[in-house]
């Protein structure tokens, strides 16, 4: 049994996060899970302590978003953020904010979703940005930073998706061909990608660690049968 600990999710309402949230509640490692975002969400647990937050004045939350761990799972697309300055406000600016937040109240650990193919210097806008998401966030001072860089991601979304569901039709099919190294361009289900990160939150490694699809899946049926 580990010491209890208190854990902050961001991001919750999405496909990652809302899988991470249950699980995190299911977990003996955290007594207490403050989860933020715009709104709260429907859904009462004695360890949850929701707050309602505006991502553009994040500094007025520090005392109250301080944690040990910090479970990242926001994202948008460009086409739900309706402009390029909106997908980059949420994938790097509220993500880099939410960190550098987290490393000045001593959180040990912080934990984000990025994407298959982030590079900083990548001529791709979105790549760019995830991949300048990461290197900023690698920059601040955590025991531990994990990088979680999944291919398509699998499962049900509140929000419609089209180009997603459309590309899950395609790949789907051919995942069995997806071996060796191909393996990490295979589709993963988000709650896959939320139990890789409890499993590596609970491994106590230091320094920056990236994890692809193939090493993500690896580790959410390790988490699974740890818990089983």
């Amino acid at each position: 049994m580990h010491k209890t600990r208190n854990a902050l999710i961001v991001g919750a309402s999405g496909l990652v996060g809302g899988h991470c949230l249950r699980l995190l509640l299911a977990s003996e490692r955290y007594s207490q899970i403050i989860s933020a975002g715009r709104r709260d969400l429907p859904l009462i647990h004695p360890k949850l302590d929701q707050k309602v937050i505006d991502f553009d004045n994040l500094k007025k939350y520090s005392t109250e978003l301080a944690a040990d761990d910090v479970y990242c799972c926001l994202g948008t697309t460009i086409n739900k953020a309706g402009s390029k300055e909106n997908f980059y406000k949420v994938d790097y600016t509220y993500v880099v904010e939410l960190a550098k937040l987290a490393a000045a109240k001593n959180a040990g650990q912080f934990l984000v979703v990025s994407a298959m193919g982030a590079d900083a210097g990548s001529m791709f806008f979105y790549n760019k940005v995830k991949g300048e998401m990461e290197r900023d966030v690698q920059d601040l001072d955590f025991r531990a930073v994990h990088i979680f860089r999944p291919s398509l991601l699998l499962g049900e979304r509140e929000e419609e998706r089209t180009g997603e569901e459309l590309a899950s039709k395609i790949m789907k099919p051919l995942s069995s061909l997806m071996i060796g190294p191909l393996s990490k361009y295979k589709p993963i289900p988000g709650e896959d990608v939320a139990k890789a990160m409890l499993y590596a939150a609970g491994q106590n490694r230091g320094g920056t660690q990236i994890y692809t699809s193939d090493k993500i899946a690896k580790m959410a049926a390790n988490y699974s049968q740890s818990t089983a």
